[in-house]
């Protein structure tokens, strides 16, 4: 489990990333193809062609970090890229969804609070 801190912003890549790219390589894709800043201390988040592996490059104040995480028996949920280059924003709870191979766009929720009456 990730605890990501206060006022960090989560970066959902669009469209897949050719994970044998380490560090430095999704770095450079941070800068150039998201336009964004890899040392922001922001959390980036790249999927593999087949949807079963994802990488998160992040910045902890002293080095880059990057986080793995194949998954066994499902696929990561990706929204479908309508322009290269784009990133979509997610909330903690919901990339907490997408690394347990929930699909966070329309969550099912089971409890339902009683209505006063």
């Amino acid at each position: 489990m990730i605890v990501i801190p206060a006022g960090v912003q989560v970066h959902l890549a669009l469209g897949y990333t050719d994970m044998r790219k380490g560090l430095d390589g999704l770095s450079t894709l941070v800068q150039e193809h998201l336009k964004k800043d890899p040392f922001s201390g922001h959390l980036f988040v790249f999927r593999g062609k087949n949807a079963s592996l994802l990488k998160i490059l992040f910045w902890d104040g002293t080095g880059l970090c990057l986080f793995t995480k194949r998954i066994e028996r499902a696929q990561f949920m990706w929204p479908r890229a309508t322009e290269p280059g784009g990133t979509v924003m997610l909330t903690p709870a919901q990339l907490a969804m997408l690394l347990e191979g929930i699909d966070w766009r329309t969550p099912e929720r089971f409890w339902r609070p009683l209505l006063a009456g």
